[in-house]
């Protein structure tokens, strides 16, 4: 190894990538042993080493990306390319295969999750969650994401939480928590969690494989009783499943230098980026990498043209099994046209201008309602927000569709049930994640919302931008169906609640972005809400804001 093999400058995050190339691994296994249909949501930020040399190793990549062949030519380009200007992006991005989430920005991952097994009933989806991460909001309010979610209808969601033990610079707080109280919290989120943990490979690689075999046949349990019973099974009793998690401690920057300089590394927060930085000048340096680089037998796992020997590929999915390959990662290739019934049957009669009244948004929920009905057998279509259906006049959702909810239901309660495609969570973050992924992975949808507090996902409807974006820059990625935001209770028409509750500043946040991929729609009336509407839900790859009013 001399100085010349090494980029002039280092990038990348070693210390969360021994762990996700385990999970990775073993999802192989148990997708290939089941002949599963998964995904993978890949939380920590910058695990795009772990993801893009695995998604390689699979075919994947190659198959996506032709000139980066899985040989040592294909290798080096995938080298030279990551982190690099003009190449892919240190975290899991559009430009990885497999992908429905940005790992750039967290807290997001279980949202995402979630928003892509709903009514997907035969789909896996495995939730990486990086323990830092999971000090985030958005994070801690997609614990509960199961209270919504119906194991007859949707698929299932395995997170696994990953403690190994520091963020960048600090240890993380679920890491330090004792034994028990980590277990009484997860218990308390309603999971069943199994525990993996060790530093010593061949005991955690058979840990893990045992948990991830039992958290599977605890998900096959539950959607076959769930299912036996059938979609109209009465739910008041609040007896829900209680869904496996697993929790998977390993050391930050496993079977990496244990010191360096003197200074501990393995195991450590100095594990976090990269962990010999002067390789190109220190001569010590770049003997300590390259035998760390060949203590993992590279003569064992690649041939002399640098391919995968057959015994590394022996537990990899074939074809459109692999996590790389997944057609519920590329949603534009499942997105069916949304049945939109003729604008004229719920129109408003104008004989003479501003001679009646309406409230806008009222008309606009019978034609929801349709939508919802005409979707009822293929459910591709849902309205998310929080806590804000009926205040927003789109009351007639309920009458063919209730709200999902799988805990308790009251008698003094209304519009609850089991199998419901309207999402109410007091959480615009959830709202935003569920959406997100559901459209991502093919699906249609709506986030109805009041204009002042949409702020709240201000820096992830950022995100979602940058993501259509760069995916319209990429040819193999089809289009999706657009994020569409129904923005009421809007500044002018706020003298109930007054100030705390005026804000149009979302509109000037979102035309900030690249005109490429944002919209923002402001009709007067019903029937202008009405066009608008129609136009938006059939448009694909766009953020589009529709700000409407609700009264008279």
């Amino acid at each position: 190894l001399r100085p010349a093999h090494i980029k002039p400058r280092l990038l990348g995050h070693w210390g969360t990538s021994p762990g996700l190339n385990l999970i990775h691994t073993h999802l192989n296994r148990v997708i290939k042993q089941r002949d599963l249909r998964a995904l993978c949501v890949w939380g920590p930020g910058h695990g795009g080493p772990a993801v893009l040399a695995n998604s390689w190793l699979d075919g994947s990549y190659s198959r996506t990306y032709p000139d980066v062949s899985r040989d040592d030519t294909g290798m080096e380009r995938l080298f030279r390319q990551f982190s690099f200007p003009g190449g892919v992006p240190s975290h899991v991005a559009p430009e990885t295969p497999g992908s429905v989430h940005e790992g750039g920005e967290l807290g997001y991952s279980l949202a995402h999750a979630y928003g892509a097994a709903f009514d997907n009933p035969r789909l896996l989806v495995a939730c990486v969650i990086g323990d830092g991460e999971a000090e985030t909001g958005p994070l801690a309010a997609s614990w509960r994401s199961h209270t919504f979610l119906d194991a007859v209808h949707d698929g299932a969601v395995l997170p696994i939480l990953h403690l190994n033990g520091y963020k960048i610079a600090n240890p993380t707080v679920l890491s330090r928590l004792p034994e028990d109280e980590l277990d009484e919290l997860l218990r308390g989120y309603g999971h069943e969690p199994l525990y993996v943990a060790g530093d010593e490979p061949l005991q955690v690689h058979r840990e893990l494989a045992a948990a991830l075999d039992h958290a599977l046949d605890r998900v096959d349990d539950i959607q076959r009783t769930v299912r036996a019973e059938g979609a109209q099974a009465p739910a008041t009793d609040g007896t829900r499943p209680r869904w496996p998690l697993i929790v998977l401690r390993t050391p930050k920057g496993w079977t990496g230098p244990a010191e360096v300089d003197g200074t501990p590394v393995e195991g450590t927060w100095r594990a976090h980026q990269v962990p010999l930085s002067e390789v190109r000048d220190n001569p010590a340096h770049l003997a300590r990498l390259e035998e760390w680089l060949r203590s993992y037998r590279p003569e064992e796992l690649f041939d002399e043209r640098g391919r995968p020997l057959p015994q590394v590929l022996a537990c990899v999915p074939e074809g459109d099994r692999g996590l790389g390959a997944s057609a519920h990662a590329n949603g534009g290739l499942l997105t069916r046209e949304l049945p939109i019934a003729p604008l004229e049957r719920f129109a408003v009669p104008v004989d003479k201008p501003g001679a009646t009244l309406h409230e806008p948004t009222r008309v606009l929920g019978e034609l929801l309602a349709q939508i919802m009905k005409d979707t009822a057998r293929r459910r591709d279509f849902r309205v998310v927000g929080p806590d804000e259906t009926a205040s927003n006049r789109l009351g007639a959702l309920f009458t063919v569709t209730g709200k999902a909810w799988q805990e308790r239901i009251l008698p003094t309660d209304e519009h609850l049930a089991r199998d419901g495609r309207v999402m109410e969570v007091l959480s615009e973050h959830l709202c935003q994640g569920w959406l997100e992924s559901y459209l991502l992975t093919g699906r249609h949808g709506l986030f109805s919302c009041y204009e002042a507090f949409v702020h709240i996902v201000d820096s992830m409807v950022n995100q979602h931008i940058k993501w259509l974006k760069t995916s319209r820059s990429l040819s193999w990625r089809a289009p999706v169906p657009s994020l569409n935001y129904l923005l009421t209770s809007h500044v002018w028409r706020q003298d109930h609640n007054g100030f705390s509750h005026q804000d149009p500043g979302f509109v000037d946040h979102v035309l900030n972005k690249s005109p490429d991929v944002v919209r923002v729609y402001l009709p007067p009336d019903a029937n202008t809400l009405l066009s608008v509407t129609d136009h938006v839900l059939r448009s694909r790859d766009y953020v589009n804001v529709v700000v409407a009013g609700k009264q008279p």
